[in-house]
């Protein structure tokens, strides 16, 4: 019989723009920006506000200190969402005003986090066309990262990603929303390449979702979808949410938003509505301050394949110098107390634990 597993899910992880020019393989960095014309520009204001970096760094620099959280924890199975093309070709989508791409030679410091699953259902991973896609797949197959969410037509779009842990099948799939920003043009089809494409959160939605996952002892489903900012859960969201957990599905790993949303111990089932960024290159951009995106969380999960969700700790971190260190704890007890406050309407408490983790508990049956 399978057992436990213990997963560690993160949010939307950027290696592009700033990020890729401070590591060694910098790409060209020309941006079509309405107000930055150049990535590097971007490293000026991390510095502005936290200080110096030691440009290039090393590839494992972007991740700091959740590598020893990774270590640590020692996760069965780590999944993300990669929101970054890797490519130094394509075309640039005009339409769009925000552009993100790695230099392939950087892909190490992506492989230094060790993900088993690289989401790409998100609205950055055609930012240079249908070709920067084709090479971001390649790349990430080559160097023995598994892509899931998108691929060369719509079924290995949907195709999902198999891990065997040894005492459990976790399987991953991967999906995007018009909510999100994913226009529906990139959506793949039987001969065309995309991503997978949810364009209504419907029944059919969910059994389709379901179908392709049938074979796991632990289903994760993640989902790029929502608003950048805010911690309103919209009621179709939940009930599509709820839906998925009452059809099978152990874990909806939300993505989207710049900084951690609600979370909901829903029956036996974890639905994080929006995990929040873990790595990227906004340090020192301004507007949006009440929400502190510049603290992060990496999510650890125990799940069983029949009893469903035993256990939910969060590492707090804070971005700073393009590297991520363990938050203070000020800021740790801050993030627990947002936590707790926007999660209570969904029945769930989240506290702060001495060693400075987060735990989310349910209020009581749920």
């Amino acid at each position: 019989m399978a057992g436990s597993v213990l997963l560690a899910l993160a949010g939307d992880v950027m290696l592009g723009r700033g990020i890729d020019q401070i590591l060694p393989h910098a790409g060209d960095p020309t941006l079509w920006e309405s107000h930055v014309r150049d990535a590097r520009d971007y490293v000026r204001l991390a510095e502005v506000a936290n200080g110096p970096i030691p440009v290039p760094v090393d590839m494992r620099w972007p991740w700091g200190d959740a590598l020893e959280v990774f270590a640590a924890a020692g996760p069965d199975v780590r999944i993300l969402n990669l929101e970054t093309a890797v490519t130094r070709g394509g075309d640039r989508v005009p339409s769009k005003g925000i552009h993100y791409r790695m230099h392939p030679a950087n892909l190490p410091c992506l492989a230094a986090a060790a993900p088993d699953a690289c989401v790409l259902a998100n609205n950055h991973i055609l930012d240079f066309g249908r070709r920067g896609l084709a090479d971001t797949v390649d790349h990430l197959t080559d160097a023995g990262l598994r892509p899931v969410g998108a691929g060369r037509d719509e079924e290995t779009a949907w195709r999902p990603v198999i891990v065997e842990t040894g005492t459990a099948r976790v399987t991953t799939v991967a999906f995007g929303t018009p909510s999100s920003g994913i226009p529906a043009a990139w959506a793949a089809a039987g001969d065309r390449s995309g991503v997978a494409y949810v364009p209504e959160l419907s029944e059919p939605a969910v059994a389709r979702i379901v179908s392709s996952v049938r074979s796991g002892d632990v289903v994760v489903a993640s989902v790029h979808w929502g608003t950048n900012w805010g911690y309103t859960v919209d009621d179709d969201q939940a009930r599509f949410a709820h839906a998925l957990i009452d059809a099978g599905v152990h874990v909806v790993h939300g993505h989207s938003s710049h900084h951690p949303r609600p979370i909901e111990l829903y029956r036996s089932g974890l639905i994080l509505y929006g995990c929040g960024d873990l790595v990227n290159d906004y340090e020192g951009i301004g507007g949006h301050a009440v929400y502190r995106d510049e603290l992060r969380l990496l999510y650890l999960a125990t799940v069983h394949p029949q009893a469903g969700l035993q256990d939910l700790r969060m590492a707090p971190l804070r971005a700073r110098r393009m590297r991520l260190q363990h938050a203070t704890r000020e800021e740790q007890w801050w993030l627990a107390a947002v936590l707790d406050r926007i999660s209570r309407d969904r029945g769930t408490r989240v506290a702060c634990d001495a060693d400075g983790m987060l735990h989310a508990r349910p209020i009581g049956p749920h």
